[in-house]
């Protein structure tokens, strides 16, 4: 095992708090016209929300507020290639991938090619989920080769394909048509894949207003237009769009929240459309296999989730089947109609989960005895982190289905971006997040070629770094020989240095309004609740209350989560507030201020109702606080 330099997880240092400031007419005009508590109004204008109009649509968001997925460039193309393959008896390979929004969006579209097929001559639509082990990431040629030999002429890429150039040219040599539907970033020298179609949002030129999609969203737009399309033929138009508009349309939007809630886009825009109505269609959902995967997760069925628990509990069952075995198998589970399949697929995504976090679990108590070490000896005796910046650790040992999750737990805890890697048969695997206002995917492809390369406009066979990359701004996928791995470092460590700032390693507290215990009532927390859901791009609120009391010791809880017990002089009002320990060690935090009974404190944190039927009401998730 090796790394660049990195500090363990430290005791959560002080941070600016920085608590916006809103106009505060326009927040009472807002508040008057909502009837709503001032500090809602001001939270709703810190997040650009500066009109009573846009305020109620955005806290009332409906299914008109969809785009028309028509402006999607390509769309058109796409749909009467699709109608000539369905008309004519054409099989159909739709090419998704292992993820939740891979096989998400692979379920949405072969429903909605299925249903636009007429009775006495159905669809013929099958399906190609890779194996992330023995197939890796993209489309692979030697598939393609199958699939024509089968007789299928038209392949429909979804959450793939928009740097599948090898798999371009080999469809067109088979005599086979590609359709690309994807969200990942077009690649900026070699632009588009040839294809009948490309269908992505963040490809030049496309005049689809909103940008940042998930795979399955993408997917879900062409499923739409194929409907929309198709109602124009039946016998009355207008009744069947109304159909589709309240019937199929809600319905395929459960799968699409989950997918934009996975796969972490921004919540903002059509996403949070999106989310917010197909999370109020998981309530008690219809169909088998769906219902199954909540109930084993532990979602009650008789309300809607929140984003947490779709985040938290469906969506790592689902990703555990492409991260631990095959993928294929959540596909056959949100299409079976056969109720003992349903629960035995569910019930083994459940066991692959608890397999993951064996897996995670293992190399996580790998990596913080790594990163335990990386400390130097300061002058006056004290030890220091070494500053990296950016962490790179990799080991054979790894399961290469856990690599993107033990990023995400090393940024969790450092603050910085990582990349974490395994090794197979002298080729490296690697997976990367990254902090804000770093954008990863522009990192990856500034140290695959080597300055001369990129200068003279080519990069030459020795300064290529990757074999394959791709991704976005947060997450990154990659693969390489493992010989590069010190060149990685090298560049990645010259990348960083001229690009991380100070600010983006120490980022400032966000918080969105200061309050008093007595502002957090039941009415207030409902209003909250209709600004969800959370996610990025639209985070949940933080808020600070000043002059607190504890009014008994620290209670720690399992030796890493703490409990204090608040109040404000004068208020009458006691309040549980809750630190836990994924982002800081509160208990050490505790001992560096010496809180203890009678300690007052500014507490930053945000509002939770208590889980516990028994014991009903709010409490705070503690996020930072200081001594007074």
């Amino acid at each position: 095992m090796s790394s660049a330099h990195a500090g363990p997880q430290q005791p959560k240092q002080p941070q600016h708090w920085i608590v916006q400031t809103v106009d505060p007419a326009a927040a009472t005009r807002i508040a008057e016209h909502l009837h709503c508590p001032n500090a809602i109004a001001s939270l709703l204008l810190s997040r650009g929300i500066s009109e009573p109009t846009a305020a109620q649509a955005f806290l009332n968001p409906t299914i008109d507020d969809l785009i028309d997925p028509m402006l999607m460039l390509g769309m058109s193309i796409a749909v009467a290639r699709i109608q000539q393959a369905v008309h004519s008896g054409e099989p159909i390979l739709i090419y998704g991938d292992y993820d939740v929004d891979g096989t998400t969006a692979t379920v949405l579209l072969k429903t909605a090619i299925e249903r636009i097929a007429p009775k006495e001559k159905p669809a013929i639509v099958t399906y190609h989920v890779p194996h992330r082990l023995r197939e890796g990431y993209g489309m692979q040629t030697s598939v393609l080769g199958q699939v024509a030999s089968s007789g299928v002429r038209l392949v429909i890429s979804v959450d793939t394909g928009i740097r599948a150039f090898a798999a371009a040219a080999e469809a067109k040599v088979l005599g086979m048509d590609l359709i690309v539907t994807d969200h990942h970033l077009p690649d900026d020298v070699m632009g588009i894949p040839e294809a009948v179609a490309v269908l992505n949002p963040a490809q030049t030129n496309c005049p689809y207003p909103f940008k940042s999609l998930c795979g399955a969203a993408v997917a879900f737009k062409l499923a739409h237009a194929l409907l929309l399309a198709h109602a124009e033929i039946a016998e009355d138009p207008e009744a069947q769009r109304l159909r589709l508009k309240r019937g199929l349309i809600p319905s395929f939007l459960k799968l699409v929240a989950i997918a934009t809630i996975a796969d972490s886009v921004p919540l903002e825009g059509e996403n949070r459309v999106i989310a917010a109505l197909g999370l109020r269609e998981l309530r008690n959902p219809i169909q088998l296999g769906l219902r199954a995967l909540m109930q084993v997760a532990q979602i009650p069925i008789n309300r809607a989730p929140t984003a947490t628990e779709v985040g938290f509990r469906l969506a790592p069952r689902i990703n555990a089947a492409g991260r631990m075995d095959i993928a294929s198998e959540v596909v056959e589970l949100f299409l079976t109609k056969d109720p003992t399949r349903a629960t035995e697929l569910a019930e083994k995504l459940n066991r692959l989960n608890d397999e993951r976090r064996a897996t995670e679990t293992k190399a996580l108590e790998a990596i913080e005895a790594q990163l335990a070490t990386m400390k130097i000896e300061t002058e006056n005796g004290t030890s220091a982190d070494l500053l990296a910046e950016c962490i790179i650790l990799d080991d054979p040992t790894w399961h290469r289905g856990v690599l993107g999750i033990l990023a995400s737990r090393i940024v969790d805890r450092t603050g910085r971006p990582a990349l974490v890697l395994t090794h197979e048969d002298g080729h490296a695997h690697g997976s990367g997040r990254s902090i804000e206002g770093f954008h990863l995917l522009e990192a990856l492809t500034a140290v695959h070629g080597a300055v001369q390369g990129a200068v003279q406009g080519k990069i030459d066979a020795q300064d290529v770094l990757f074999t394959r990359f791709g991704g976005h701004a947060h997450a990154v996928g990659f693969s390489m020989p493992s010989e590069h791995m010190a060149l990685l470092r090298e560049r990645m460590q010259f990348y960083g240095s001229t690009r991380l700032t100070g600010a983006m390693l120490t980022p400032p507290l966000q918080c969105d309004a200061e309050v008093l215990l007595s502002d957090l009532t039941q009415n207030f927390f409902d209003w909250l609740t209709r600004c969800e859901p959370f996610g990025m791009g639209n985070r949940e609120p933080v808020f600070v209350t000043r002059g607190l009391t504890l009014t008994a010791p620290v209670r720690f809880i399992r030796e890493k989560h703490i409990c204090l017990q608040l109040e404000k002089s004068g208020e009458r009002l006691r309040f549980s507030a809750l630190g836990w320990s994924r982002g800081s060690d509160w208990p050490a935090r505790c001992a560096e201020l010496a809180l203890g009974e009678g300690s007052r404190i500014d507490a930053a944190y945000r509002l939770k109702t208590k889980t516990n039927p028994q014991f009903p009401g709010l409490e705070l998730e503690l996020v930072d606080i200081r001594i007074t």
